[in-house]
C-alpha cells in the first residue's frame, strides 16, 4: 500500500525517533509499504518518520544512481546492487573529508541544495531479520545512508544549510508545510486533517 509521505513542517520530522523491538506490529507489512511508497516517488531511500512513525528505521535502495554512465562500473554496480534495510541504527564512525553533493527529499520537494557529508561511514544496525550487523559504507551509498539516518535523529538536510541558504528557500518551505505544491506522489501536510 502506498503511503503519504509527510511533508516538512510536520513535527514528527524533528523528533529523535526510538527504537522497535522484533515483535513491532505487522513489520513485515510496513517495510513492504515503505519500499511501495519509496518507489512509488522515484526515492532512493524512505526514512519511518517520513511516513509518520518515530521509529528507527528507514530503508535504502540505490538501484537508480546505478544508472550513471559517469560513474565508473565498479561504482555503478555496487550502487545497482545495494538495498538494505536498517533498524535501530548508529553510525558509530564517520571517515574523510567531507565533499558536497546535491540532495533532495521527498519530504521536501522541489528543494535541492549541496550538503557535506563523510565519504566513509560504519554503521552498527538491525537487518530485517533482527540481524545484528556492523558495516561500512562509502560514496553515494554512504551519502544516502547518512541522509535517512538524519531522518531518524530528526535532522532534515536544510538543517545543514548555511542561513543565507536557509532564508533563500524560506519562502519554498513556507510552501510545502502549507501544501501549495504539486507533487505527483502522495503527500500528507502539518496542516491537514486526518482522514478517520
Amino acid at each position: 500500500m502506498i503511503l503519504p509521505i509527510v511533508a516538512y513542517g510536520d513535527p514528527v520530522l524533528k523528533k529523535v525517533a526510538t527504537e522497535i523491538t522484533k515483535d513491532y506490529p505487522k513489520l513485515e507489512e510496513l517495510l513492504e509499504n515503505m519500499h511501495e511508497t519509496m518507489y512509488n516517488a522515484m526515492g532512493v531511500g524512505l526514512a519511518a518518520p517520513q511516513i509518520g512513525l518515530p521509529i528507527r528505521l528507514f530503508l535504502v535502495d540505490t538501484s537508480p544512481f546505478g544508472e550513471d554512465e559517469d560513474m565508473e562500473k565498479e561504482e555503478r554496480e555496487a550502487l545497482k546492487n545495494f538495498k538494505q534495510v536498517f533498524i535501530n541504527a548508529k553510525i558509530i564512525k564517520e571517515e574523510g573529508d567531507e565533499w558536497v553533493f546535491n540532495e533532495g527529499c521527498l519530504s521536501i520537494p522541489d528543494v535541492r541544495e549541496d550538503v557535506f557529508r563523510a565519504p566513509k561511514i560504519t554503521v552498527k544496525y538491525l537487518d530485517e531479520n533482527f540481524k545484528e550487523q556492523t558495516k561500512t559504507f562509502d560514496g553515494l551509498i554512504a551519502r544516502v545512508i547518512q541522509h535517512e539516518y538524519d531522518h531518524i535523529e530528526g535532522v532534515l538536510f536544510t538543517d545543514k544549510l548555511s542561513s543565507l541558504k536557509k532564508r533563500l528557500i524560506k519562502g519554498k518551505l513556507s510552501n510545502i508545510s502549507k501544501g501549495k505544491i504539486n507533487v505527483d506522489y502522495r503527500m500528507r501536510f502539518p496542516n491537514q486533517k486526518k482522514k478517520r
